[in-house]
């Protein structure tokens, strides 16, 4: 199995670059399709890299920062910010040595355009490395796809869905055996001919698998060893939430017109779409160790229980990652998901409100919670009016397979599986063929 990782490289723009900037990251995008990148672009051709699944180039501005006012905080000074970020299969060190081989022109174009990042006398992969941030929390859809299963599993399918179609009147629809084996022998034969490829998983690197374990178990060691002090501070902890919900001030600020178009522009162009989000944290150390506590519980959740196909029961999510920058008082979520982005959000409220509320309700803005999983994303108009309002453009994102969802990379896996392994019941080979 070869896991996944992430990097995400984070520069602040020079004075008075800004828009020369933009201008170059919009030439890495398709003509016809605002934000979308060409794969096959001058300055990073994503489409070379075969470990990548998802890759963006978004400016992050804090347009909202005004709004800590409210709580009788000064606003934190933040000079925009350009971040590379990507999802990518094996390590990250070695992803980004091949970015730096095979890109680095584009990327040194698109980096001078930051500070401390000169075109000439910058060495492009130890300045991406010492750029580098790390997330606070990661979620994958499923451990181990990598991009080139993707791609084989979707070819698989696409073959067996035509020549389904053409030997059923022939065998019958209801002689499920003779289909099945049909199909056997017809794989084999595309690989025979080199049409299909269906490559073997790699072994799990052993540090990963080590690493793992001993953070799967030694998490809930950790936390057993420590809960007589959880129990001891649990009072104080719901006496001091709950005077913080009781005073945060409310904020009903509705996006205005023109920052909801520049954000819908860029949406429902592919059956799945990306959401960037940044935002202040609510002031107070109480907030922050709350704040990153939760997110500390999420990265495992994810790591170890919701890491086959789902996030809770939210099946539409490829990759998402939580980010604390500027000195944690600043927080960046990034996500690439499936459907429309009212749809996505109606998911949250309507399946996981609970989870929204935990995750950012220590965010200046979110609507009140009680007790942090109650209310919030409950009140749909205030949260929906928050979370676009927080939500930044992206300039640059890509998308491994294209016309692809999570669901459809997961019945895709199935149909393999079903390929490779065989079904001892009829019931079972209805299911199988159903898939096709």
């Amino acid at each position: 199995m070869t896991p996944q990782s992430t990097f995400m490289i984070t520069a602040t723009v020079r004075v008075g670059e800004l828009k020369n900037l933009r201008t170059l990251l919009a030439s890495l995008n398709q003509e016809e399709i605002p934000g979308h990148a060409n794969p096959e672009n001058n300055l990073v051709p994503f489409g070379k890299f075969d470990r990548l699944h998802f890759a963006r180039f978004v400016i992050i501005e804090a347009k909202t920062a005004h709004e800590i006012t409210a709580f009788g905080v000064n606003p934190r000074p933040w000079r925009p910010t350009l971040a590379f970020l990507g999802d990518i299969d094996g390590d990250k060190e070695s992803f980004l040595a091949q970015l730096a081989e095979h890109a680095a022109s584009g990327l040194k174009q698109i980096f001078s355009y930051c500070e401390d990042f000169s075109e000439e006398g910058s060495d492009l992969l130890e300045w991406m490395k010492r750029h580098n941030v790390d997330q606070q929390a990661n979620y994958v859809n499923w451990i181990g796809r990598t991009v080139k299963q993707i791609h084989e599993e979707a070819a698989l399918h696409q073959s067996l869905s035509a020549y389904l179609q053409q030997i059923v009147d022939e065998v019958g629809r209801e002689n499920i055996r003779p289909l099945r084996q049909k199909l056997l022998s017809y794989v084999e034969m595309e690989k025979h001919k080199g049409r299909l490829t269906l490559t073997p998983p790699e072994p799990t690197p052993v540090g990963w698998k080590t690493k793992n374990l001993m953070h799967k178990f030694g998490v809930p060691l950790i936390l057993l060893l420590l809960s007589p002090i959880f129990l001891i501070i649990a009072p104080f902890f719901a006496i001091r939430l709950r005077m913080l919900e009781r005073s945060d001030p409310e904020l009903f600020i509705r996006p205005s017109r023109e920052h909801i178009k520049t954000l819908t522009v860029q949406e429902d162009w592919d059956v799945s779409n990306q959401y960037s989000v940044f935002g202040d944290v609510k002031p107070g150390l109480f907030r922050l160790l709350t704040f990153r506590f939760i997110v500390f519980l999420t990265d495992y959740i994810a790591r170890h229980i919701y890491n086959r196909g789902y996030l809770t029961r939210i099946k539409t999510i490829h990759f998402a990652r939580w980010v604390f920058v500027d000195n944690n008082h600043r927080v960046f979520f990034a996500s690439n998901y499936d459907g429309s982005h009212e749809s996505y959000m109606d998911d949250f409220i309507n399946k996981v409100g609970w989870g929204l509320n935990l995750l950012f309700s220590n965010g200046v803005g979110y609507p009140t919670t009680t007790w942090l999983i109650k209310d919030g994303a409950q009140r749909e108009h205030p949260f929906k009016y928050t979370q676009r309002r927080h939500q930044i453009p992206t300039e640059v994102w890509y998308k491994a397979y294209p016309g692809l969802t999570a669901v459809d990379l997961a019945r895709n896996s199935r149909i393999r599986q079903g390929i490779e392994n065989r079904q001892w019941n009829d019931a079972e080979l209805r299911e199988w063929l159903s898939l096709i």
